[in-house]
Formats: structure tokens, C-alpha cells, sequence
């Protein structure tokens, strides 16, 4: 894992990058292979092959050190696709002109060569890098006519142009749809995660609060009773009302239930603990688990919590008006269900009530 992460690095992106750079290196290797084969039996220059292996060597190690450094993500195309399918298109172009009668070979590695686009590269790019290619193996195949018409006729040369202005159009533009095939299927598949995370959000929380749901919370409540249950620890539960909510929210005006709601709401999660869960519970009340936790270190925390909402600024729209809380605290008890916990703690809410305002009152 270490050699694999020095020669790709740990980031996810980029080593999807370098990989598609390695598996278009492999195939330069294997061209670079079959070109020392044509010098073995005698169809190329030894001297022309070693400068064309020094200078693919070279090329390849730039373009490697430029994603693996992170060069190459200042650049619009960070996976230097384009370049790198330009640069092993001019290197084609060049073993064509070196091949002499094994130039037939380098039509087929063009191709392939073009099948790279189909990673990332859209339309556009493709057809920039097809009329590169013909033009450069065009300028090639008609220089060595110029040159060496005996080894390179210029009616053969006319026919392997014509064949290179047909092929790479039609393969660009199967490389080019394939790519926008791919992008397609991860624009939906983000999409969906988009969705599945809406869904869970709708599931999970209440639209008018942002905290957890009723039905969330209660699902919470009994995963943490079945983890009490094992551990033989226990926790709390509180049941929060907001003092004079009704009278208060008339007094703001319309939409002035949802803005306050809200704004405590809001003001309370940013009080409690990490480990707690807050939840809206009905109308001008909530409902708070503290899970691990007895009754006196539970109330001291919701002694913080009234004491904090009561001195907040809640709502900016009317930084005079101040709230208060008042709260039943419930510790679960070993034998009974959570549903006579929260029976519990509303009952000691109902005694709180009783008592005035900003009470709490344990069960």
C-alpha cells in the first residue's frame, strides 16, 4: 500500500488520473516494444528508434510528473487527456516515417490511442485532437513521399491518408459519445445520491425546524434503550415547552409561530451536547435525549440550556423579546419501556407548567 501510494498518491481523483495516464503509458510501452522488433529484423533505423525511445520516455515521464505532482490541476483538463492522446498521436507520426515497410502498424495503435478520449474528453476536444492527427500524419506520410518514394509510394500514401481522414473522424466521435455516455451515468448517479439524501433528510428531520423528526427520534430512543439494555448503562430523557408560546407568536405578527419556532429551535441545538439529539416533538415542544447520563447531570445541563435560550437574542427581527424554557426530566429506568419514560417526563413538563415559567422538574 505504500509503494502504490507513492507511486499514486492516497488522493481518490488523482490516482484515478494517474491510472488512466499508466494504462496509456502500457500501451506506449508495447508500441515502443514493437518498434525495437522492426529494428531486430531490420526495417527500422536502430539510431532513429533509440532518439523516438528517449524521446516517448521523456514525454511520458513529464506528463506523469505533471498529475502526480498536481501540476496539471491549475489546467482546464487536469487528466491532460488531450495531451496526452496529441502527444502519443505525434509519436505514431513519427514511427510512421521511421517504419518504413512495417508502417502498416501504427494505424491500429491510433486507433487505440483515440479510444482514451472516451474516459473524459467531450466532442469538442475530440475533434481538436482528430484534426491534429490527420493533419500531422497527413504532413508525415506526404514529407516521406517527397522524401523516399521508393519506400514510401505516393499512391499508397494517398491511400493510407484517405483511409486516416476516414477512420479517425468516425473513431473520435465513437470515443467522444461513449465519453458523454459515461458523464450521463455519473450525472445520474449523482443525481440519485441527491435524491436517496433528500428522502433520508424528509424521513429523518422536521421540515419546519430542521431538528430530528417525532418519528426519528422515537426510533433513537429505543435503538439507545437496546443499547442501555446491553451495557447496563442508562440515559435521559426531556421533554422542553416553550413558555407562553402561543401569546408570544401572536405578538410577532404573521408567520411569526414559524419564525419563532424556528429560531429557538435553532438557538437550543447549538446548546446541547454532541452526544445529545434534539428533536421537534409537537407544536412548542421538544424533545431531548442525553444518552449516558443520569438524572442530576442531566438536569444540570438542561439548567444551561434554559438559562442560555432565556439570554439569546433569537430572533433579529425583535432583539428585545426574550424566551424561556420550561422542562420534565426523565431518567430511563431498568424494567420499563421507553414509552412510560416519555410518559414520565411529560408528566413532570405538566408539573413544571404548573409551577410557572423557566421550571424544570424531574421526574
Amino acid at each position: 500500500m505504500r509503494l502504490l501510494d507513492a507511486l499514486l498518491t492516497p488522493d481518490p481523483v488523482r490516482r484515478a488520473r494517474l491510472l488512466q495516464s499508466l494504462l496509456a503509458m502500457s500501451t506506449m510501452c508495447a508500441g515502443i516494444a514493437a518498434m525495437h522488433y522492426f529494428v531486430w529484423i531490420g526495417v527500422a533505423s536502430a539510431t532513429g528508434v533509440a532518439v523516438w525511445t528517449a524521446v516517448a520516455f521523456a514525454g511520458m515521464a513529464a506528463l506523469y510528473a505533471a498529475i502526480r505532482s498536481g501540476w496539471s490541476e491549475r489546467l482546464a483538463d487536469p487528466s491532460l487527456s488531450v495531451l496526452q492522446m496529441d502527444f502519443a498521436i505525434a509519436c505514431s507520426a513519427a514511427a510512421y516515417a521511421l517504419l518504413g515497410p512495417g508502417r502498416g502498424g501504427v494505424f491500429p495503435v491510433v486507433m487505440v490511442i483515440l479510444m482514451y478520449g472516451m474516459f473524459k474528453s467531450t466532442m469538442r476536444q475530440m475533434a481538436g485532437v482528430c484534426v491534429f492527427g490527420v493533419a500531422v500524419l497527413g504532413a508525415t506520410m506526404a514529407a516521406m513521399a517527397l522524401a523516399d518514394p521508393a519506400r514510401y509510394p505516393p499512391a499508397i500514401e494517398l491511400g493510407h491518408f484517405l483511409m486516416v481522414a476516414t477512420m479517425m473522424p468516425a473513431a473520435s466521435i465513437l470515443a467522444a459519445r461513449l465519453s458523454r455516455l459515461r458523464q450521463i451515468s455519473r450525472e445520474q448517479k449523482e443525481e440519485l445520491s441527491a435524491a436517496l439524501e433528500r428522502i433520508r433528510q424528509l424521513a429523518t428531520r422536521d421540515e419546519l425546524t430542521g431538528l430530528i423528526n417525532r418519528r426519528h427520534m422515537v426510533e433513537l430512543m429505543e435503538q439507545e434503550h437496546q443499547r442501555c439494555i446491553r451495557s447496563g448503562h442508562t440515559f435521559c430523557i426531556a421533554m422542553l415547552q416553550i413558555d407562553d408560546f402561543a401569546a408570544e407568536a401572536r405578538a410577532l405578527g404573521d408567520g411569526g409561530e414559524t419564525r419563532l419556532l424556528r429560531g429557538i429551535a435553532q438557538e437550543a441545538a447549538h446548546r446541547v451536547r454532541v452526544a445529545d439529539v434534539l428533536a421537534h416533538w409537537e407544536d412548542a415542544r421538544f424533545m431531548l435525549l442525553m444518552s449516558d447520563t443520569r438524572a442530576s447531570l442531566a438536569r444540570a445541563g438542561l439548567d444551561r440550556l434554559r438559562e442560555a435560550v432565556a439570554g439569546a437574542r433569537v430572533l433579529t427581527e425583535a432583539p428585545l423579546l426574550r424566551f424561556s424554557l420550561s422542562a420534565g426530566l426523565a431518567e430511563h429506568h431498568a424494567g420499563e419501556t421507553v414509552e412510560q419514560t416519555i410518559a414520565r417526563a411529560e408528566q413532570a413538563l405538566q408539573d413544571a407548567l404548573r409551577q410557572g415559567e423557566s421550571r424544570v422538574v424531574v421526574a
